[in-house]
């Protein structure tokens, strides 16, 4: 089984240490002490505590996030989320990207069904 400090946890999930730590502090997270005073997590327990917290019921593969930036021409536009540590592109028409009301700063989701992204608004 793979254990990771609190500071790789920080980094995968995308959030600083001290969120992770809160996490800790209120049992969403349990935390292994070592003799150096440093705190393990382990990597399963993570995996199921993310699957948890993002999931979208009923659909795998959905991801939410932070719109970033769109730039668009008469047809097309490229919209980037950004999650955690993942920066997601989809290329839209733009037609899409007004019927659904996207802007910088909104909340969407990408939904990965195989080789390429959806994106939806919530």
């Amino acid at each position: 089984m793979s254990y990771l400090r609190v500071d790789e946890v920080a980094e995968l999930v995308g959030v600083g240490e001290e969120a992770v730590r809160c996490w800790i502090d209120q049992g969403k997270l349990t935390a292994i002490p070592s003799a150096s005073g440093r705190h393990w997590l382990s990597g399963r327990e993570l995996a199921r505590v993310l699957c948890d917290e993002t999931a979208v019921p009923g659909a795998p593969n959905r991801i939410r996030g932070l719109v970033t930036r769109i730039v668009q021409d008469r047809l097309l536009a490229q919209v980037e989320l950004r999650a955690g540590p993942l920066r997601l592109v989809a290329l839209l028409g733009t037609e899409t990207v007004r019927a659904l009301g996207l802007t910088v700063g909104c909340v969407a989701i990408a939904a990965v069904p195989s080789t390429q992204v959806v994106v939806e608004i919530p």
